[in-house]
């Protein structure tokens, strides 16, 4: 159902088209033989008014929203495998917005408000859970870190509520709170946070795009930027030369790739980060839960597997695998924090290519060259900014002005000295 026809069979989904329980039921009643592709599979146009170089969730989400808020149809994505095979298909799905730097706690509540109403706004079942995050801490230093995260956020309105030990033992009494170690102190909770089915984001937006005009052309990996003195011109890709008056990229780790076609270089590293799933067991974990002596978080999957990661490799790299120490240091996280996983066998692991900034936070701007924008930088959150990355982007190239969600995220804050440093540890991507 969900794969697009060749273009000679394909037929678009008639706008205004719903989904709905009565729907349900009739194409169960009809053994789903009336099902429709979900996109058309279009033959590239010689010329748009705006390509996105990107097919994940940002790319898809921008395409949505450019057609959906600002009227702009002559619209296509470009993809170089399918839609929705990279990062958005490779991650451990969770959403929240507790972040603390000014430049951050706006954009991403904007993106968790968003998340609350996506289904509703694109009709597809995105399975938005709201199933809350609790960051775990262990000593005096990390409890005032998250005293001080919390009122931040809550000064910005977002929900937020700092847990005591017997607060995180009512949510979770079967963490290894007593570690000699690693002795669990509370934790940082933020209740509307939570988990979203990422491949059925994709697939939402790629819909909703396709309905309102926008040719989503898989298979068409761009190898060139043409551009000339006033600006861009077109991409040269594998199917042919297309020409547009605006380019967005949305490549995720193959950003500085992509804008090294343009001739730009970009204060970005490209890392493997790894994620695993386990097998299927009975509901354990009702929220995402996530450690605070080390890099690992947790949550359950609606299907019974344990989903959870780490730190990225700490080598750059454009591989989409990871390799065996990172798997032992995530799994030694695991067992610290709760020891009564050790006998679940992981199902599988699989990597995504993170575009590391310098400081850890995201790039939404307009480039040097004229018609070229850049959405790029998103290290460890991405997935959960797609509804506000989409947004804003579509709004930058739509008007060429950044929407005041996204003024901190400039291309030149590491010239100027306005970094969005999170962690504080400085120009290290592979630290962020």
């Amino acid at each position: 159902m969900l794969n697009s026809l060749p273009s000679s069979q394909a037929t678009r989904p008639k706008f205004g088209q719903k989904y709905s329980a009565l729907r349900l039921v009739m194409d169960a009643l009809t053994q789903n033989r009336n099902l429709q592709p979900q996109w058309r599979s279009p033959t590239p146009k010689a010329r748009y008014d705006a390509i996105i170089v990107g097919g994940g969730g940002h790319g898809l989400a921008t395409a949505y929203y450019l057609a959906k808020n600002h009227g702009m149809t002559n619209i296509a994505v470009l993809e170089k495998s399918w839609l929705g095979g990279g990062n958005v298909g490779r991650n451990t799905t969770i959403i929240r917005s507790n972040y603390l730097l000014p430049g951050n706690i706006p954009f991403y509540e904007m993106a968790m408000q968003l998340w609350e109403k996506l289904e509703q706004d694109f009709n597809y079942n995105a399975m938005v859970s709201q199933r809350g995050i609790i960051n775990l801490y262990h000593s005096d230093a990390q409890r005032d870190a998250y005293a001080r995260r919390g009122n931040a956020m809550r000064m910005h309105g977002v929900d937020a509520e700092l847990l005591d030990q017997a607060g995180v033992r009512r949510h979770l009494p079967f963490l290894n709170f007593d570690d000699a170690r690693f002795p669990i102190q509370g934790g940082l909770r933020q209740p509307r946070a939570g988990t979203v089915r990422h491949d059925a984001v994709a697939w939402g937006y790629a819909r909703g795009a396709d309905q309102r005009g926008v040719d989503l052309i898989q298979n068409c990996e761009v190898t060139g930027i043409k551009t000339d003195a006033n600006g861009v011109v077109g991409v040269e890709t594998t199917r042919g030369f297309i020409a547009a008056k605006k380019i967005g990229l949305a490549c995720a780790g193959r950003s500085s790739q992509v804008a090294a076609m343009a001739g730009l270089r970009l204060p970005i590293e490209s890392h493997a980060l790894q994620a695993f799933v386990s097998e299927g067991i009975k509901p354990f974990i009702d929220t995402v839960v996530t450690f605070g002596a080390g890099h690992f978080y947790i949550s359950q999957s609606d299907k019974g597997g344990l989903v959870f990661g780490g730190d990225i490799d700490g080598y750059n790299s454009y591989a989409q695998r990871g390799n065996l120490p990172t798997i032992e240091d995530v799994c030694e996280g695991g067992m610290a924090l709760m020891p009564a996983i050790g006998r679940v066998r992981m199902l599988r692991h699989w990597g995504g290519i993170m575009d590391m900034s310098m400081d850890g936070s995201p790039i939404i701007d307009k480039t040097p060259i004229n018609g070229l924008y850049l959405n790029a930088g998103w290290c460890y959150g991405g997935f959960k900014a797609t509804p506000a990355s989409g947004h804003c982007f579509a709004e930058l190239m739509a008007r060429d002005q950044p929407p005041a969600a996204i003024a901190a995220y400039r291309l030149d804050r590491f010239a100027q000295g306005y970094v969005i440093d999170e962690k504080g540890m400085g120009p290290f991507p592979n630290l962020h």
